[in-house]
C-alpha cells in the first residue's frame, strides 16, 4: 500500500493523487479501440428491400416528421420542434460512431426515404456490448420492418463488429416494442423495476439479450401463450 486514499467506484478502485488517477484492471478489454470506427460505417442490407444506411443531413425532413409521432415521442421521451433540431439529430451519430460510444442507422426502401431507425447505445468495447434501439414511422408499421431491421444488425454486430452481448430495454408497457424483441430471438431476461422515468412518471423496464455464443437460428424467446415469470 502506498498510503494514498483510495476511492472506490463500482468494482474500480481509484487511487486519489496517484499519476494517472487509476490502478490498472487486472482484465483486459474485449474489443480494442478501433474494433468499431476502423472502418466506415456500413451499409446493411436486410431483406426484401430493405436497407440499413447511414444518417445524411438531407434526412432532417423526415427525422422531425417522425418525432411528431406521439407513440416515438412517449416511448423515447424526446421531441424535435424544429429544422435545426433535426439535423443536429442527425448530425450527431458520425461523430458518436468515430468516438465508439453509439451508432445509428436509417431505414430505407427502394426510394433511399427514411421509414425508421435501429441503432446501438452505450457501446463499451471493454464488454464487448451494447444496446439496441429502433422506432418506426406510423405509416411504415405492420410490415416487420424493425424486427428485419434488428436482425440485420445484429448479425453484423456478432459477425463483424464482434460484439459479445447485444441487450434491449423497453417500457413494460410498450407491448409492441415486446413483440419485436420476441421475433428477433432476444431472450426475456427479467424486468428493471421504476428504472426509467418518462413524461408520466417511473416505468418498469423489461430487459431482453442475446449472445454471440448462443446457438444460430436458436428461437430464444417464449412461445406465444407462454407465462413468463420477470424476476423481480
Amino acid at each position: 500500500m502506498t498510503g494514498r486514499p483510495v476511492a472506490w467506484t463500482g468494482d474500480t478502485a481509484w487511487s486519489l493523487g496517484s499519476d494517472d488517477g487509476h490502478v490498472p484492471s487486472l482484465v483486459e478489454p474485449a474489443l480494442t479501440a478501433g474494433a468499431i470506427n476502423a472502418r466506415p460505417q456500413p451499409r446493411l442490407t436486410a431483406d426484401a428491400g430493405l436497407v440499413l444506411r447511414p444518417w445524411r443531413e438531407g434526412d432532417a425532413e423526415a427525422v422531425r416528421a417522425a418525432f411528431d409521432c406521439p407513440d416515438i415521442q412517449r416511448w423515447h421521451a424526446r421531441r424535435l420542434d424544429s429544422d435545426g433540431e433535426a439535423r443536429r439529430w442527425t448530425a450527431q451519430w458520425a461523430r458518436r460512431w468515430q468516438a465508439e460510444t453509439d451508432a445509428s442507422w436509417a431505414l430505407v426502401g427502394d426510394d433511399d426515404r427514411p421509414v425508421g431507425q435501429v441503432g446501438l447505445r452505450g457501446i463499451l468495447l471493454t464488454e464487448a456490448s451494447a444496446q439496441l434501439s429502433y422506432w418506426v414511422t406510423p405509416a411504415a408499421r405492420g410490415r416487420g420492418l424493425a424486427v428485419r431491421a434488428v436482425e440485420a444488425l445484429t448479425r453484423w454486430c456478432f459477425g463483424h463488429a464482434e460484439l459479445h452481448r447485444l441487450s434491449l430495454e423497453h417500457s413494460s408497457a410498450n407491448t409492441a416494442s415486446c413483440a419485436v424483441a420476441e421475433r428477433a430471438g432476444f431472450a426475456v431476461e427479467g424486468t428493471l423495476r421504476a428504472a426509467v422515468r418518462h413524461a408520466d412518471g417511473w416505468h418498469d423496464m423489461h430487459v431482453h439479450a442475446r449472445l454471440r455464443t448462443d446457438p444460430p437460428g436458436v428461437d430464444r424467446a417464449p412461445r406465444p401463450g407462454t407465462t413468463v415469470r420477470f424476476r423481480g
